[in-house]
């Protein structure tokens, strides 16, 4: 299929669904890209796996009770992150393993909660692995006034960000509220799974959450163009990708993953300074 002819098919109304995962895609790979950069940055590639699984029970209950399935997740995901961010101050305990506990544990509620509906099999496929036919009207409003709520907070507390990322101790001697940022932060990363899931699925969205921010780690050394370009990677990428799986009839959530690391693949071999052409010719 030649891009004329994808776009064509995005303006057939009888195919109303293909422009809004388009839109969705976009949105949710750009939040997942602005956020990828601190969870890189602070070497939390886990959490996003982790808050993927968190954020199943409220799926699962908002499938059962027929709401919405971004509302439930967003839900069931701030819960747990708050959990996590109590439990983390113990410093007994290491952040991974309070979030290898409560995050495993709602996902594990998830899976209890799904299996007492009909149609058990059908509805975790679409959980785990997206489903672009299925996202209701409405939704494409939550994404979008959820993207730039997350990019507002962003801009807003970007340093405060910074600094919780790169030196805990530094921040809380500075007189920040670690606690608070560290919270707010796994809420950010809960939204931005939670508006990815829909279309590329629970099991793939860590690849949109963390793929183009560690491209563009590679491609930059400075901060700010790396959150410049990891959104655009992303949503680049999730065009791209949904083009592909349009014209082949292929797995929506497996092509944009696969575009994403074919991206990270190729700034790995050309990047300027960190790429490995880069460095056989110092």
């Amino acid at each position: 299929m030649s891009p004329l002819q994808f776009l064509t098919d995005l303006v057939n109304p009888d195919l109303a669904f293909l422009p809004k995962a388009l839109i969705i895609a976009t949105l949710a790979a750009i939040m997942c890209g602005v956020v990828g950069c601190y969870v890189v940055l602070r070497g939390m590639a886990f959490i996003g796996d982790a808050v993927a699984h968190a954020v199943f029970p409220g799926l699962a209950i908002a499938f059962l009770f027929s709401g919405s399935l971004v509302v439930g997740g967003t839900v069931a995901g701030v819960v747990t992150a708050l959990l996590v961010t109590v439990f983390a101050q113990n410093r007994r305990l290491k952040e991974d393993s309070v979030i290898g506990i409560f995050f495993v544990a709602a996902f594990a509620l998830g899976i209890v909660i799904i299996s007492r509906a009909p149609g058990y099999a059908g509805s975790l496929q679409q959980f785990l692995f997206g489903s672009i036919t299925g996202i209701p009207d409405r939704d494409l409003y939550v994404v979008g006034g959820t993207t730039i709520a997350v990019l507002f907070t962003v801009l807003l507390l970007h340093k405060e960000f910074v600094a919780v990322t790169l030196d805990r101790e530094m921040a809380r001697a500075l007189g920040l509220r670690v606690f608070w940022l560290d919270l707010l932060l796994y809420v950010l990363v809960t939204l931005a799974v939670v508006m990815a899931v829909q279309t590329i699925g629970n099991i793939l969205v860590l690849a949109l959450l963390i793929t183009p921010a560690a491209t563009a780690r590679l491609l930059t050394d400075r901060l700010s163009v790396m959150m410049a370009l990891a959104p655009a990677i992303g949503a680049g990428c999730a065009v791209i990708g949904l083009y592909l799986s349009w014209s082949w009839d292929l797995p929506v959530g497996g092509t944009i993953v696969l575009t994403l690391t074919a991206a990270f693949l190729v700034a790995s071999l050309v990047a300027p300074r960190h790429g490995v052409l880069a460095r056989l010719a110092a």
